[in-house]
């Protein structure tokens, strides 16, 4: 047993390096959270594996049931941390995450906010990342809201996982009081809490959700009654992880004025710049013009909601 407890401490190990050599950049720019428990997972087997050489009579009985036990917690613990690797954000988005004349961008780590240089509107725009996504891979999808004069929030999801950043909007409405409405939105899972955000917020008695800006997503119940914001869900045709057919089933849970827009040839991995997604379909479109299509439709959609 005491072979197997080192053979899994060193299995521990050799996939925390292979999470950080991998994704480094997203860890370093992600919520803190993952990289404090990959940092505890070498720890605990560094720890683990020197107990083991402590001499020691073989486990029996009742002890070593729990030592297998624990053993295959410990496996499930390390598939875990390597599933939640992130993906990193590439370019065009790491050259977007650059303040320049039009647009300041500051990130922290729990956030990004990019700020008009000019005045900016009232209107504010609060964006979740799909699942795993590192935040910065929206960077250049999003800031053309930014330089149409629209301050952009994208905060960073601990484990990267929307539904455990559920109160990020409401420290996003905390710290922008100049901001007197709000549109929500998402990509992927991240769609599907910002839908949950607008529908608890859209009758706020300050900075109400006004809009729902939905990338390849769908909410997860019917709103179709309850909501009250303006609603644009934009998908691809191509997109293998939120298919068409879905897309096409959310209608009758979202209220009948929705604009859907389907961007054609557009894939899942085409709402921000990480590269490829498993699962995915095939584009027939060049990542570059989805983006440019995504980007025209999310300004004219705030624009409307900021103008109404």
């Amino acid at each position: 047993m005491k072979w197997v407890v080192r053979a899994v401490a060193l299995i521990a190990v050799v996939a925390v390096a292979w999470c950080c050599l991998t994704g480094w950049p997203a860890i370093v720019h992600g919520h803190p959270l993952y990289a404090v428990l990959l940092a505890l997972t070498v720890l605990v087997a560094i720890l683990v594996a020197a107990l083991s050489l402590r001499a020691r009579p073989p486990a029996r009985g009742w002890r070593r049931v729990v030592a297998i036990v624990l053993v295959l917690l410990a496996l499930g613990w390390i598939a875990l941390m390597v599933w939640l690797r992130p993906f990193p954000a590439l370019e065009p988005a790491l050259a977007a995450m650059q303040s320049d004349a039009t647009v300041t961008v500051v990130e922290s780590p729990t956030q990004i906010v990019m700020t008009p240089t000019a005045q900016a509107s009232t209107t504010g725009v609060f964006f979740q990342p799909g699942a795993k996504v590192e935040a910065r891979a929206y960077a250049a999808i999003l800031r053309p809201l930014a330089e149409a004069g629209y301050t952009v929030v994208i905060p960073k999801q601990p484990l990267g996982i929307a539904f455990l950043a559920m109160g990020a909007f409401e420290s996003a409405q905390a710290a922008n009081p100049q901001i007197t409405q709000w549109v929500v939105g998402g990509h992927s899972l991240g769609g599907t809490v910002a839908a949950i955000d607008a529908e608890q917020h859209d009758l706020d008695a300050q900075a109400p959700v006004t809009g729902l800006l939905l990338y390849a997503s769908y909410p997860a119940s019917d709103m179709g009654e309850s909501l009250s914001s303006a609603v644009l869900s934009i998908s691809g045709t191509n997109d293998g992880l939120a298919t068409p057919a879905d897309i096409d089933a959310s209608r009758a849970n979202l209220p009948a004025s929705t604009e859907f827009l389907a961007v054609d040839g557009a894939v899942h991995a085409f709402f921000g710049d990480y590269g490829p997604q498993p699962g995915d379909g095939t584009p027939t479109i060049t990542h570059d013009e989805a983006r440019a299509q995504i980007g025209e439709a999310s300004v004219s959609f705030v624009d409307g909601v900021a103008s109404s």
